[in-house]
């Protein structure tokens, strides 16, 4: 889901648009006068996968003998955060 606002709310809501990024996943795209100007969006780590891509997967290669393989990489992918008061 891509979220649309103009440079002006861009810079008043920075914080909180970078928290949707963060939390929701969402692409923000700026605009200035009206013309698209930039998109920021989630950063891809290494290693990972997005929601997307697990459902992708699981819908076109639930049957193929790799999917079990294909589990495990995405299990081992998943690493609770780091508690910061540790």
């Amino acid at each position: 889901m891509k979220t649309i606002v103009t440079a002006t709310e861009a810079a008043r809501r920075f914080g909180d648009l970078l928290a949707e990024i963060k939390h929701a996943g969402r692409s923000v795209e700026i605009t200035k006068n009206g013309e698209a100007i930039a998109t920021l969006q989630p950063v891809r780590r290494a290693g990972g996968m997005t929601l997307k891509e697990f459902a992708a997967l699981w819908a076109d290669g639930a049957d193929t003998p790799s999917f079990a393989e294909d589990l495990e990489r995405i299990n081992a992918a998943d690493q609770p955060p780091a508690n910061p008061w540790a």
